[in-house]
């Protein structure tokens, strides 16, 4: 194919004033335009050549690529920077590399930073049309930034009383609606006294963060409390360093294996955006546990799967790294060890003499490091205090 045939184009609120003569050619020579009916009407294009695109984005994918083959020049029309949360992102997975070009303009974030003052490269920008505002958790601390976009103007009455339900109501918020058009409006207004009744979509919300009730470490061992459970939990010191021997890096995928609450592959997810997790747990009480943990902590890319561990395993991607944290045994490494890739990190966390003595047998067979950890802590003797110690931990980790 000599030319692309698709013209992934990014519309503003000016519409065709804000456009560039690359833009302008690509869509006077298109035969066929597809863009959500706001941008339609933007640009000025009605008609025949006119296909508005449906919700949710996806659907209207086989619509475009049914016109591959026709010969036809095709126009789809995103917000902004179609790949700055914008929707060629999803389209191109669909497409060679020579099939389309991007044509983009200012990104709503690019929008808002002009009207704010605020540096790109320093806060946090988000896209929340369809994520929860838990996304926000790990962004939360006084004077820290962000730019979210947002579903509506509903939403960002929600977004105002989530803030203020967090302990940050005094953050303060800037409401920015139809940037770079004639209908442009910026508000400011604290989370915690919002009032405002007449916003309108396509809206966002620059954010700098007041408050401090939730404020969350980035170190890895979080506080325990973070996670709902029934005791069936690694507890903090112990989950640190099992993150440590996980050893998390971008674009890994973790088996979290027994996963009681979750907690183990829920802070391997919060170690980096781009980190995926598959967590195995047999009890469906459990299980349905865990995606609250996710979903409070606003983690994202986490598969559940509810069931025995060795039922499980063959329907899984290969992982990066593994963690055993239940139903640990000599036999379930050995069926674990030809399904893990070179490369792969394996990581154990024993309590009972049981496992130990497996947990021996495995190192001798397959090598790597052994860890034994015993903790304390302060106990009332009476009206003394004294050592109150736990479970002895062993740990044995292990590379491919």
């Amino acid at each position: 194919m000599d030319n692309p045939w698709i013209s992934i184009i990014g519309v503003g609120e000016d519409g065709l004033a804000g456009f560039c003569a690359w833009r302008q050619e690509a869509l006077s020579k298109a035969d066929l335009v597809f863009g959500p009916p706001r941008h339609l009407e933007l640009v000025g294009v009605e008609g025949e050549r006119s296909r508005p695109w449906p919700v949710p984005f996806a659907d209207g994918i086989d619509h475009v690529l049914a016109e591959r083959g026709s010969g036809k020049q095709i126009a789809v029309l995103v917000s902004g920077d179609p790949f700055w949360f914008g929707g060629g992102t999803t389209l191109i997975r669909h497409l060679r590399a020579e099939e389309w070009v991007s044509i983009p303009a200012p990104s709503t974030f690019s929008w808002a930073a002009s009207r704010l003052g605020w540096a790109l490269q320093s806060i946090a920008t988000l896209g929340l049309h369809a994520r929860s505002f838990e996304t926000l958790i790990p962004h939360l601390a006084p004077d820290m930034k962000a730019i979210v976009t947002l579903r509506d103007g509903a939403a960002v009455g929600e977004l105002a009383q989530w803030l203020n339900n967090q302990g940050f109501g005094q953050s303060t918020l800037h409401v920015l609606e139809a940037l770079g058009g004639p209908n442009e409006r910026l508000r400011t207004i604290q989370a915690g006294d919002y009032n405002l009744t007449d916003v309108t979509h396509p809206v966002c919300a620059g954010i700098t963060f007041s408050g401090g009730n939730a404020v969350m470490t980035h170190a890895s061992g979080r506080c325990d409390d973070l996670f709902d459970h029934d005791g069936q939990i690694t507890k903090r010191p112990v989950r640190a360093l099992t993150l440590s021997a996980l050893a998390p890096r971008p674009n890994e995928l973790l088996w979290d294996l027994g996963a009681g609450s979750g907690s183990i592959a829920i802070e391997w997810l919060l170690s980096h955006h781009s980190l995926r997790a598959i967590a195995v747990e047999r009890d469906e009480t459990r299980a349905k546990r865990i995606r609250t943990n996710a979903d409070k902590l606003g983690v994202q890319n986490l598969v559940i799967h509810t069931g025995s561990i060795i039922d499980t395993l063959g329907d899984l991607e290969a992982p990066d790294a593994v963690f055993v944290g239940g139903g640990f045994s000599y036999d379930l490494v050995n069926i674990l060890w030809p399904l893990m890739p070179d490369g792969a990190r394996l990581v154990v966390n024993s309590v009972t003499l049981e496992s130990d003595a497996d947990m021996m047998r495995t190192f001798d067979e397959y090598g790597g490091d052994l860890l034994r950890v015993e903790l304390s802590a302060p106990k009332m003797i009476g009206s003394r205090t004294g050592w109150a110690a736990s479970y002895p931990i062993m740990q044995w980790s292990v590379t491919k």
